[in-house]
């Protein structure tokens, strides 16, 4: 697994060395350089049970037609292992697997976006946080932290003469450390892997 994403990371920095069309022409110096945005998984929060209390918001800038930085202050809480896919995994929501509690993580993602041709980009997304442990009784266990990356393939669609856009994509997160866990969250986190493979997105944002 580590050798496939070692492979996977070395295609995406030798493809932002061949030649690309911009995201906007060079020549183009009216276009918007700031937006700001979030996720459609906002829509998270009205689930009936287990709901994440997620936020997040995007402030981007483009640096040229064809490189863009964004900053990502984002929370949630969350009752099983990051390793199980949420979408596609069965056993995510099972009782046998659910935390004893939960945990409650706050990070600012800093993401590189290369666009290689048109719309088409790939995404590097490096996010520390600080995670918070609790218990089924509602109260602190410990804190601790972690490095989250994500590695994203997708395409901006510019909206409404540009005024606004959405970002449909589809990632690789990679929980590239973490501090130790406690007991009963550790012994479930184990079980699974450090990678999910084929997590949807679906970005929109505002430019101004």
């Amino acid at each position: 697994m580590q050798k496939k994403m070692v492979w996977i990371v070395l295609a995406i920095v030798l493809a932002s060395r061949l030649p690309v069309n911009a995201q906007y022409a060079r020549q183009d110096i009216t276009y918007k350089r700031w937006f700001v945005g979030s996720t459609i998984f906002l829509l998270g929060n009205l689930a009936p049970t287990n709901p994440p209390n997620f936020f997040q918001l995007n402030i981007g800038y483009r640096l040229t037609g064809k490189d863009v930085i964004t900053l990502e202050p984002k929370t949630w809480k969350y009752a099983w292992p990051n390793g199980i896919h949420p979408l596609f995994n069965k056993s995510y929501g099972k009782p046998e697997e659910e935390f004893p509690g939960y945990v409650r993580e706050f990070g600012i993602s800093v993401a590189y976006q290369r666009f290689f041709w048109k719309g088409l980009y790939a995404e590097l997304n490096v996010m520390p946080s600080r995670q918070t442990f609790v218990g089924n009784d509602g109260k602190k266990i410990s804190n601790g932290f972690q490095l989250f990356n994500t590695y994203r393939i997708g395409y901006h669609i510019k909206l409404l003469k540009d005024r606004f856009f959405i970002q449909p994509s589809l990632a690789i997160t990679h929980r590239a450390y973490h501090s130790k866990l406690p007991d009963g969250f550790k012994q479930l986190d184990d079980k699974w892997s450090k990678f999910i493979f084929g997590e949807p997105g679906f970005h929109f944002g505002f430019n101004f």
